[in-house]
């Protein structure tokens, strides 16, 4: 284990990260993808500010990839990036961060974050995953997302620190139920859905209450991660007579200020229509977690909510026979992780120290360098029970059984 001294985290206190990353390569969910499905799923054309773009054929990409890979590996191998890593931990970012893409260095990366554990979140696959879950080819929906879960769980398979989440389509209320169990089986943490609505039906329509059950009766999350809802606004909104900037990445593929205003809106819908429609009084120890989808936004939503309580109430049978108000649901049932760039004394002084959770984004450039002192920043005064909240508890209470077992290695 890194001394104490050596590592990122100064606090002295026990943190966990609630939002981390792989960096996929780009065939990697071709590689654990079943036969059937695998010649169907192209190679990720990674370009932009990662450097990896490919062009020709498959078969002259994945050569390509291979031999670049090869010299990825070499480097992250090489005395002299190993002399620096210590120093270089949060910043050196995505494949250039250690254990970013080899599974074998993440638990070093780990000792050197000084993190106690890590949520882990594909980077690439969640626009992908949603766009073959609302395309209709259940084949190709569940079979990607299988792919997916089998190449999480490998991954994090190397440390017990390292949480997996899998994703299971909610398009086929069937195989929805099937795979949420599947997962459960292959070690899943946590079960990754799109936050925003599947197609044909709403996520609160009582025919998938078998995958929330699933979940509950595991005593494991449900999960919300941003990207996985296609286009967050009318695309026109970015034909504007001006060249469209760089995103964090510097290149095309990530959000910008103008969509970054509408990363809410899905969890925000999904998780209000989930509250009105009773899922959270039918499965009392369900619990949500939203991930790297902010969370200034939270108590004006609540309190939405709330209005919108009063106003429907004496109308909307559903709505009146609620079991508590949805002010209580989030309260009890939901975590979000902020952005550093967020205020999270104020969030916690109006949504309660009960609704936030640390997170790094570790290896993304979005997270930031020093996302522990920025949070520091915003904590302010904040007593010692809020940040044993914000840094710990919270999470430990989300990830349910898993926190359980992270709570006593600890």
């Amino acid at each position: 284990m890194i001394d104490a001294r050596t590592t990122y985290n100064r606090l002295d206190r026990v943190v966990h990260d609630a939002d981390a990353h792989i960096m996929e390569p780009p065939t990697w969910l071709r590689d654990h993808a079943d036969p059937a499905i695998r010649d169907r799923i192209r190679p990720l054309d990674l370009s932009g500010g990662n450097e990896l773009k490919q062009t020709g054929s498959v078969d002259e990409q994945l050569a390509d990839l291979h031999v670049t890979f090869q010299k990825l590996t070499d480097r992250h191998r090489s005395a002299e990036y190993l002399a620096a890593e210590a120093d270089e931990i949060m910043l050196r970012k995505n494949y250039a961060a250690t254990g970013s893409f080899l599974p074998d260095d993440r638990p070093r990366a780990l000792d050197l974050l000084g993190f106690q554990s890590q949520l882990m979140f594909n980077t690439f696959h969640n626009g992908r995953l949603f766009q073959w879950e609302h395309s209709g080819d259940l084949e190709m929906a569940y079979g990607a997302a299988r792919a997916h879960n089998r190449g999480m769980v490998d991954f994090c398979s190397v440390d017990s620190r390292l949480l997996p989440t899998c994703y299971v389509p909610l398009a086929s209320f069937e195989q929805s139920a099937a795979m949420a169990k599947e997962a459960v089986e292959m070690g899943a943490a946590a079960l990754l859905v799109a936050s925003g609505c599947p197609a044909g039906h709403s996520p609160s329509h009582r025919s998938l209450d078998p995958v929330w059950a699933t979940a509950q009766d595991a005593d494991i999350p449900i999960v919300f991660h941003v990207g996985g809802t296609g286009d967050l606004i009318d695309r026109d909104y970015f034909n504007n007579g001006l060249p469209i900037p760089p995103d964090f990445h510097g290149g095309a593929e990530n959000f910008r200020s103008v969509d970054y205003m509408a990363i809410p809106f899905p969890p925000m819908q999904t998780l209000a229509t989930m509250v009105f429609d009773g899922v959270f009084d039918r499965f009392p120890r369900l619990r949500v977690g939203v991930i790297e989808q902010g969370a200034i936004w939270v108590p004006s939503w609540m309190r939405q909510m709330e209005s919108a309580f009063e106003a429907f109430s004496k109308h909307e049978e559903r709505v009146r026979s609620l079991a508590m108000r949805p002010s209580d649901y989030v309260r009890r049932s939901m975590k979000f992780t902020p952005y550093p760039t967020e205020d999270v004394g104020w969030i916690v002084e109006q949504a309660g120290a009960e609704t936030v959770m640390f997170n790094s984004d570790y290896p993304h450039v979005e997270g930031g360098r020093r996302p522990i002192e920025r949070f520091e920043r915003s904590l302010g005064d904040a007593p010692e029970s809020v940040r044993q909240a914000f840094y710990c508890d919270n999470f430990l209470q989300l990830m349910g059984a898993a926190g359980r077992h992270l709570a006593v290695a600890a």
